[in-house]
């Protein structure tokens, strides 16, 4: 693997990885947390991605991705669909129309790492046959896993969206998830459908070799330690008020939204990226 790309990918995971472990802590200024979150998995997408795919196709992904999740988030903040009634308070800054513009870097950095981490365990070479579907199937489940860590303490606690008739997880509402699982659907979908067509030096898909195990471990690393901001914002509770109150007059311990966080993380994300390191720590021995 070359040793320059090596080293880009790596040092943006090293990074990533201390922004998720210090994130609540004074090293890494507040207003600094949410860029770093959305604009380090978007930079290691276009340069992992270029390795796997070339420019045209990652550009592909990225074009499809931001388009897509940016509309249906437009769309929704409008008319209630496909999330539900909901709309993003000033936390976030500049907006493109009327979602902040860090949201679509966020659905670009995530969205590879769960499609890339979704092709790892499918030991998938290319989409193609039954995996044109099951590719982007398994990689939304990746993605709405990353949603469940987050959205309760993101919106109920911290305002940075507001859903207008709170929710049963916690103040969200279940349409928002099953709103996740449609837009990223759509996305992979069309991504996938698009790389079943592109030519691979006229090998057939099925002769197309895996990438060595070492190009998967940074975004293995990356979507394993998304996971750790939930958990680590629970070991490291923000003094704060003890309950707080969504949009339905519904009352929440702030602790339990912080605890069933962190238990998500381990057992959804945690559980993917644990079925990942054993799908290629397999391919290492072959």
């Amino acid at each position: 693997m070359n040793r320059a790309f090596s080293i880009a990918t790596w040092t943006i995971a090293i990074l990533y990885i201390a922004v998720n472990l210090l994130g609540r802590t004074w090293l890494i200024p507040a207003n600094l947390n949410a860029p770093l979150s959305s604009l380090l998995p978007m930079a290691f997408a276009l340069i992992h991605g270029w390795k796997q795919y070339g420019w045209r196709s990652i550009l592909v992904f990225a074009v499809i991705c931001l388009i897509v999740s940016n509309a249906f988030e437009n769309l929704s903040i409008l008319t209630g669909f496909p999330f539900g009634h909901y709309h993003y308070s000033d936390n976030f800054g500049q907006k493109l129309f009327l979602v902040p513009l860090l949201i679509g870097p966020a659905y670009l950095g995530m969205g590879y790492l769960s499609w890339t981490v979704a092709r790892l365990i499918l030991g998938d070479r290319r989409p193609g046959g039954d995996r044109l579907v099951a590719l982007p199937v398994l990689a939304s489940f990746l993605m709405v896993s990353w949603d469940l860590t987050f959205d309760p303490v993101a919106s109920t606690i911290g305002q940075n969206w507001i859903w207008h008739d709170g929710g049963e997880y916690f103040g969200v509402p279940v349409s928002n998830f099953l709103g996740w699982y449609l837009t990223v659907y759509v996305f992979f979908q069309l991504f996938s459908l698009y790389q079943s067509r592109v030519p691979t030096a006229g090998r057939p898909a099925a002769s197309v070799p895996m990438p060595e195990p070492m190009f998967w471990w940074p975004a293995l690393v990356m979507y394993a330690a998304t996971s750790l901001r939930a958990v680590m914002t629970f070991f490291l509770l923000p003094p704060g008020p003890a309950t707080v109150t969504d949009q339905a007059g519904v009352i929440w311990k702030v602790t339990a939204l912080y605890g069933v966080c962190a238990l998500t993380a381990i057992f959804t994300m945690g559980a993917f990226s644990v079925l990942a390191v054993l799908r290629l720590t397999e391919q290492s021995r072959t």
